[in-house]
């Protein structure tokens, strides 16, 4: 079941992919210099003819030299002493560029790559504010607030400004700001602390709606730093816009006009994504200008088992199992490393395995190895923060939580499991080792899945094409009206401020005051409800209240899980993975959101299965692909789980299914779809027993192929096939956007259609299987239990459709 063309050959290439930080390593240099050659330790861990042969390509990327620059004279001179006291002589071109525009009152973004230095570009104009802030006679003086979209990296940013701004003294007061700060601190930062780390989530509910509690803070807001800003895409960032313009507002009530300073991955026009998320004109800077220690890039292909999956397809060892082993590998070589796991129960699984196999080699090894995720309580992750800090810990299984800039220096190899669904997010993954300017190793272990079958056999989709744009629409109505209610809750809301959120907003008033939300006396719209308006809404998208894990024996909290992924994730039966101890759901209480679980040990793992509907609202768009249509609008899904599967862990073999009794969700949201005629279906010798299966096909690999076009993940998007639509009365396909209103990857799709249905077209005829896998058309998450499905007339479908097919749709 490899790719048709074998695989590539291990030929080295010079890419300018930036990777390293202008700091001291934590390292000695004797550590430094016993240490192994990135090619050193891949080639133990390929050792053997089996393993050898999992490596379908190489990247090597060599080392760069930096460019130094001199501060701006602007630029306080005890600010520019504690930089070379923390062993900065010099700051990167680029980092001297943006606090030259910072300095100028100039909006920013830079957006260079990993450990380039972009927290000290955005720090050294914020510490002179607030040193010259402090040596004001009156009042608190200048003020400065940092958004992280992780409470782990607002932690970390506390901790790095602390030990920065040290020979300042008292004229920086760092303090974090979020769920996990202690009742009796709160006041203590609204009053005297003039650098306040948070996130969007506590921005929205916590400081905009007690906004004259922060009257003092906000009147000084000199600076606002967004970091990591290139997570904000989707249905987040179009909730965070929203949220920054209601900051916006009320800073300009309390006469305040900040500078916002962004910092992202290396991202496509990041001048035009700040701008979209800020309101605001920002400048980009975005010529890297920091040096970069050796990386070594593979891309690792588990191999075939001889099990059999679902219609008797050829299985593949799970990307699970392999992180796994590597995980072990890399802590048996004393080698520093993290694994990237999508999910939080992938993360569990992967440090339990690599713990059971570390035990038997050394159980003192055993130790070193943990799981990080989301979900866990504030001191666990506290402490495992630390211990990876500290190097109590060798091996970390984490989500992206840990992605996100969190400062972890000396990392010796990255290993990426699954690839996370943009180019800028394997970057930025990768990017978390080597942070010292040594040498690197990343390595991307495929899932059985069409898009990274495809990666792993067409590395110049990964090195040979620039990162993605940002997506995100702010004007989503389902968006933006619960941000206009809570922005009149903040302060009544005028004609005046609705240019500020932008050309939909006046268009949503009348139906709010119709839905008794808002109402219009004399020259403002009031909120009208006793309850809070930012209650109306979950930025982060999931609605509803975070279903609690409590073990049903002892009453204790393990954790939480949002209430749109309960269906799948904690009905009843299903297996719970919580700091390394395996959990079976009892019972889910969706009235008072509580999953009661009890500790087992099952041999398997479970999965959801689902069944969807989909009608057609509007269409706001079409264009003839032949005889056929491409089409993007508005449509409500209905969706219910029905039943789940049990799968062995480390094979992923069907154990059996069993039926789940759950109410149906329906999502009103935005789709593309394509339709096909009896001539096209003719021409692609496509008959009525396998229409069924060839629409399915197709769909199953264009969903899996689209986070290559644009900027989302496998499980922010979904699909319908139908032989017969009742709306469109031909055979039909549609994806959709997992989010109400829409988050803007449907449109993206609509914009890319022929290259990325070609691509689609790619992925499935050059499996070599025979009648479809999961690396080509069978789907993790298919609620048919992936029946029917018929590869070799999807190909046949889609050389047709492509045959025919226009030109990209231009933007409107």
């Amino acid at each position: 079941m490899h790719d048709a063309l074998g695989p590539l050959s291990v030929t080295p290439v010079t890419h300018s992919m930036p990777m390293a930080k202008n700091h001291r390593s934590d390292r000695s240099s004797a550590d430094t210099a016993s240490r192994p050659s990135p090619s050193t330790v891949l080639d133990r861990l390929a050792s053997g003819p089996s393993r050898a042969s999992r490596i379908t390509h190489t990247e090597h990327l060599p080392p760069r030299a930096g460019r130094h620059a001199v501060w701006p004279d602007r630029i306080r001179s005890e600010v520019v002493a504690a930089v070379q006291a923390a062993g900065i002589e010099h700051p990167w071109a680029h980092q001297a560029r943006v606090a030259e525009h910072a300095l100028d009152g100039e909006s920013v973004i830079v957006a260079t790559g990993t450990a380039s230095g972009k927290s000290l570009a955005y720090l050294a104009p914020v510490l002179t504010a607030l040193l010259e802030g402090s040596e004001a006679p009156n009042g608190r003086g200048a003020t400065a607030l940092y958004l992280a979209p992780t409470k782990a990296l607002a932690a970390d940013q506390r901790r790095s400004v602390k030990e920065l701004s040290q020979p300042l003294g008292n004229a920086v007061r760092p303090a974090v700001y979020d769920g996990d700060t202690p009742f009796e601190e709160r006041e203590w930062v609204r009053q005297y602390a003039n650098y306040v780390l948070t996130n969007p989530d506590m921005l929205h509910r916590g400081i905009l709606p007690s906004h004259p509690r922060w009257s003092s803070f906000l009147r000084a807001l000199r600076y606002v730093v967004i970091d990591e800003c290139h997570t904000y895409r989707g249905v987040f960032g179009s909730h965070v816009a929203q949220v920054l313009r209601r900051l916006r507002r009320l800073c300009a009530r309390y006469g305040a006009s900040p500078v916002f300073l962004l910092a992202s991955a290396t991202a496509a026009e990041p001048s035009v994504a700040a701008s979209r998320l800020t309101g605001l004109p920002v400048v980009e800077v975005a010529d890297d200008a920091s040096p970069r220690g050796e990386l070594v890039f593979a891309l690792w292909e588990p191999p075939l088992t001889e099990l059999h999956g679902e219609k008797g397809a050829p299985v593949r060892r799970t990307a699970t199992a392999e992180t796994a082993d590597l995980l072990t590998g890399l802590t048996v070589q004393g080698m520093r490393s993290i694994s990237f796991v999508r999910s939080r129960r992938g993360a569990e699984l992967i440090a339990v395995i690599a713990q059971e196999r570390l035990a038997e080699i050394d159980r003192s090894l055993a130790r070193r190895v943990a799981a990080y995720r989301g979900g866990y309580l504030p001191e666990e992750r506290r402490a495992l923060e630390s211990a990876l800090h500290s190097g109590d810990l060798l091996g970390l299984a984490a989500t992206s939580a840990l992605e996100l800039g969190v400062d972890i220096s000396g990392l010796d190899a990255v290993v990426i499991s699954g690839y996370p669904g943009t180019r800028a997010s394997l970057w930025q993954q990768a990017g978390r080792a080597g942070r010292s300017g040594e040498g690197a190793l990343a390595i991307l272990v495929a899932r059985d899945d069409p898009l990274d079958t495809f990666l792993v056999h067409h590395p110049e989709a990964l090195f040979d094409q620039p990162v993605e744009s940002t997506v995100l629409d702010p004007d989503n109505p389902y968006v933006l009206a619960p941000h206009l209610c809570a922005a009149a809750s903040e302060i009544p809301l005028t004609d005046e401020d609705l240019n500020l959120f932008g050309p939909a907003a006046a268009g949503l008033l009348p139906q709010l005051e119709a839905a008794k939300l808002l109402r219009r006396r004399t020259a403002a719209w009031h909120w009208t409800r006793r309850e809070r308006a930012v209650d109306l809404t979950d930025i982060r998208g999931g609605g509803g209240s975070p279903v609690q894990i409590v073990e049903s024996g002892t009453g204790r909290l393990l954790g939480t899980v949002d209430e749109g992924a309960a269906h799948t994730a904690v009905h009843e039966g299903a297996v719970h993975l919580h700091q390394g101890r395996t959990y079976l759901v009892r019972k889910l209480d969706l009235d008072d959101s509580v999953a009661l679980v009890e500790e087992a040990s099952p041999p398997y793992s479970t999965v959801a299965r689902d069944t969807t509907t989909i009608a057609v609202l509007e269409t706001d768009v079409e264009v003839p692909w032949g005889e056929g249509r491409l089409c993007y609008g508005s449509v409500e899904v209905t969706n219910q789980v029905v039943s789940f599967l049990r799968r062995r862990v480390i094979t992923g073999e069907v154990l059996g299914e069993t039926k789940l009794d759950l109410p149906p969700r329906t999502l009103r949201t935005r789709a593309v779809w394509w339709t096909v005629t009896e001539d096209q279906l003719d021409a692609a010798r496509i008959n009525p027993e396998i229409l069924g299966g060839t629409l399915h096909a197709a769909e199953h690999a264009s969903i899996g192929m689209l986070p290559l076009f644009a900027t989302c993940d496998r499980w922010d998007i979904g699909g319908v096939s139908v032989p017969l639509h009742p709306d469109t009365l031909l055979p039909t396909v549609f994806v959709y956007d997992g989010h109400p209103g829409g988050a803007g990857f449907a449109e993206r799709a609509f914009h890319t259609a022929r290259s990325w249905l070609t691509a689609t077209r790619q992925a499935i005829a050059s499996c070599e299987c025979d009648a479809g896998c999961p690396s080509c058309i069978q789907s993790p998450k298919c609620g048919n239990g992936n029946d029917p499905l018929h590869k070799r007339g999807a190909v046949r479908l889609l050389t047709e459709l492509l045959r025919t097919a226009p030109e990209e749709p231009e933007r409107k």
